[in-house]
């Protein structure tokens, strides 16, 4: 695979804020780090604040450890068992408001569990030290207003106190730290790109998650170029520390920035793939005269043109709405086909893929009744020499 992304170059990480959701920026990170991709400063909220510390202090393995035995309980003062139970919906009712009683009677939840967190997993001396620079969003309650800290000229012996400010969710119990009282600026400003483009940083990979919050309207200039990685599924409530849960996010980000790094192709799947448009004509039409007329018949089937026209014009079109494609060339309509296939067989997502290997493994999955008629497609047109290791 080839690179989409100047490695020559350094870049600035932008970490949104998300709680629970912030794992996958650890998996992101692990992908860029394997791609060699130089990274000179960090600008986080709330817990992209968190990972931006972890980052600036280089052991990605200890940053993964810390995400895959993350619970609830390391975060606040609660019970596992109870919390669990609340996520996945198999909680009574009486539970439910037993916890909003209790919280709301106390002020909130207590993090005292993520302060010895963060007392545990920072160390201050290596991040000011480090090469990295680090800007850090809170929002100051006493003075009302956003601050943007750039923590290599915090005082010493302040920066968990400013970590914690950056992660103070409303639904937390709030006390003062060096005597001010702070909140997670999320509702102001939850991806901080701002921070990284006012101080003249000029390649910017932004770390999406999704969290709730704002995302403030910024002006890009024009010699700035913006990389976004996103996740296109779920990652979960902000407050569900589970390490399943964790895990799997770290997954997605990794295979997410995979994605941006190499331009993989695919809505599902991870597809490693540079074929020109002819070859997926080909691929479309590669399949007997039986299947064809099979597909016309099923979604078009009071036709009076040829089985080829018909094909062509009109059952592909079909497919492609059923499939959800507003614009579409057969490239894009192929590998829909091909994903939303493997997804029916229930093929492995997290992987990368070429179209040949997709195919096998659908191949191997492929003894199934009562398909889609599309699905005839894939089948009919797989070589007869696809390996099925």
């Amino acid at each position: 695979m080839e690179l989409n992304i100047d490695i020559s170059k350094e870049y600035a990480l932008c970490l949104e804020g998300g709680g629970a959701k912030g794992a996958y920026q650890i998996g992101a990170w692990r992908a860029l780090r394997e791609a060699g991709v130089k990274i000179s400063a960090v600008a986080g909220t709330s817990v992209g604040a968190l990972n931006a510390a972890l980052i600036c202090m280089g052991d990605l393995e200890a940053a993964e450890d810390i995400w895959k035995n993350i619970s609830h309980s390391k975060v606040m003062e609660v019970d596992d068992d109870k919390a669990a139970r609340i996520f996945d919906g198999s909680a009574r009712l009486y539970d439910w408001i037993q916890a909003v009683l209790k919280y709301a009677s106390e002020g909130g939840a207590d993090i005292t569990p993520l302060k010895e967190l963060i007392a545990g997993a920072i160390d201050e001396k290596t991040i000011k030290e480090g090469k990295i620079s680090f800007y850090l969003h809170t929002f100051s309650v006493s003075e009302m207003k956003e601050l943007d800290v750039d923590v290599k000229e915090v005082e010493d012996g302040l920066l968990p106190d400013f970590l914690l400010a950056s992660a103070y969710l409303p639904v937390f119990k709030h006390e003062k730290l060096h005597g001010k009282s702070y909140l997670d600026p999320g509702i102001i400003n939850n991806v901080p790109l701002d921070s990284l483009i006012k101080r003249n940083y000029k390649n910017i990979i932004m770390l999406r998650i999704f969290g709730p919050g704002r995302y403030k309207p910024i002006e890009i200039p024009e010699d700035v170029n913006i990389y976004s990685v996103e996740p296109r599924v779920s990652l979960g409530n902000i407050l569900n520390f589970e390490a399943k849960k964790s895990i799997n996010n770290m997954k997605i980000g990794y295979y997410d920035t995979q994605r941006l790094l190499y331009q993989l192709s695919g809505r599902i799947y991870y597809i490693d793939e540079s074929e020109k448009e002819c070859y997926y004509v080909r691929q479309l039409t590669n399949i007997s005269e039986t299947v064809m007329e099979f597909l016309n018949n099923s979604y078009v089937p009071k036709s009076t043109k040829s089985i080829y026209r018909t094909y062509m014009e009109d059952t592909l079109g079909i497919i492609a709405e059923k499939l959800k494609l507003r614009k579409y060339d057969y490239k894009k309509l192929y590998l829909s086909i091909l994903e939303a296939t493997a997804k029916l067989f229930k093929v492995p997502k997290y992987r990368i893929y070429t179209v040949e290997e997709l195919l096998a493994s659908i191949k191997e999955k492929s003894e199934r009744e009562e398909l889609p008629a599309f699905v005839y497609l894939i089948l009919d047109s797989l070589p007869e020499n696809i390996s099925e290791e």
